[in-house]
């Protein structure tokens, strides 16, 4: 038996962003929270004002908060929180990539659940009241955050990232307009894009995987693999930025569902200790896990290796696995992202701590290998 998670309505396209009034206003909405950063917000013509538009044609009001950070912190949603409360909104409509839809989250759970969250809520279904309704418009091709039940925040105090994991979190309406990524910087577009990719492998070898999730990652690996240079190389490139699109979002509704692994149990850690850019630390990070992981199920390896578009003919089942490591390495490499752990300014005495952090992630119970300590210490070394 397994279950399946995603939005009640998901809309994708050229122009979707235009349905965003009508769909506030559909839920009952009154006034929305638009959580977002400041760049996107002063953008002539951007996102942010697209979203307005749509808002003042379907007569909702507005607030905005827009002082989302990179790996969105407590400190975040406290403040998204006051003005939610403080201007008396109804709904929240995030602008951006998954910090803004993370922040988002985060500011519905704190509005309706008393305490700490990292102290109480952190974990696997710890929520007990519905959120307000949750509009996520995208406009990054990577985390998916817009189609999950994920919420990751940093807590401050610790510089510890934490995940609140519950079907509650699960945004009513994600909305996917192409439009809203052409020209995004080739280093955004990379990370993101390699994120998308380890969504996508990870639900592929998880534990929790099942044929559902398996076709989702599938096709997500493939169009990865064929576009992600093209859009990284030229940032207007609609078809690319299209495909791109659609395997984030193919690649959010696996794992949603069928859960991750090490690499973004231990991505987390470094995000909350160094702040490092989270698809970056995942690009780090996936070659060296998978490498780990290859002999939980070689076959599935052999079948990513194929999927990357490698030639796999006359190898063995074991030959053809560590063509799929290579051939990460490669899309990795093409696109630019940085090869060590070193090179991103991490440091190895906190290897340890970060190990011990990562095999508490919830991300961790899905790894197809069950590791001690030592072997993230170990693959921690490996990245460095």
């Amino acid at each position: 038996m397994y279950d399946f998670f995603m939005p009640n309505v998901n809309f994708f396209g050229r122009g979707a962003v235009k349905v965003t009034g009508e769909r506030c206003k559909i839920l009952g909405g009154k006034k929305a929270l638009i959580v977002t950063d400041g760049f996107l917000r002063s953008l002539p013509g951007g996102p942010v004002e697209k979203v307005t538009e749509s808002l003042n044609e379907a007569g909702i009001s507005y607030a905005f908060y827009d002082e989302v950070e990179p790996n969105p912190k407590d400190t975040n949603v406290k403040n998204g929180l006051k003005v939610f409360q403080d201007e008396h909104c109804d709904l929240i409509v995030t602008v951006g990539g998954g910090s803004s839809h993370d922040c988002g989250k985060g500011i519905g759970i704190a509005a309706t659940h008393e305490g700490d969250l990292y102290e109480n809520y952190a974990g696997i279904e710890t929520l007990s009241n519905p959120l307000p309704p949750i509009v996520c418009v995208n406009t990054t091709a990577g985390t998916a955050s817009e189609v999950t039940r994920h919420c990751v925040i940093t807590n401050t105090e610790k510089k510890i990232k934490f995940v609140i994991v519950s079907w509650r979190n699960t945004p009513l309406v994600s909305i996917n307009d192409p439009e809203l990524m052409v020209g995004k910087p080739a280093g955004l577009t990379a990370a993101t894009g390699m994120d998308a990719l380890t969504h996508a492998i990870e639900s592929y070898v998880s534990l929790g995987a099942n044929p559902v999730t398996d076709s989702m990652a599938i096709q997500a690996i493939k169009l990865i693999s064929t576009n992600l240079r093209q859009a990284v190389a030229y940032g207007k490139n609609i078809e690319a930025r299209e495909n791109m699109a659609h395997a984030s979002l193919l690649a959010g509704m696996a794992f949603n569902n069928a859960g991750l692994g090490y690499v973004h149990a231990m991505a987390h850690q470094l995000g909350g200790l160094y702040d490092i850019p989270h698809g970056v630390a995942n690009a780090v990070l996936l070659p060296h896990v998978e490498e780990f992981n290859i002999i939980s199920n070689p076959k599935k390896f052999a079948d990513i290796a194929e999927f990357m578009g490698e030639n796999i003919e006359g190898l063995s089942v074991r030959e053809a696995a560590d063509k799929a490591i290579a051939a990460i390495r490669k899309l990795s490499e093409d696109v630019n992202i940085p090869s060590s752990l070193r090179d991103l300014g991490v440091k190895e005495e906190d290897f340890e701590k970060m190990a011990k952090l990562a095999l508490e992630d919830g991300n961790a119970v899905s790894n197809p290998i069950q590791g001690k300590e030592q072997d993230i210490v170990n693959i921690f070394k490996a990245a460095y």
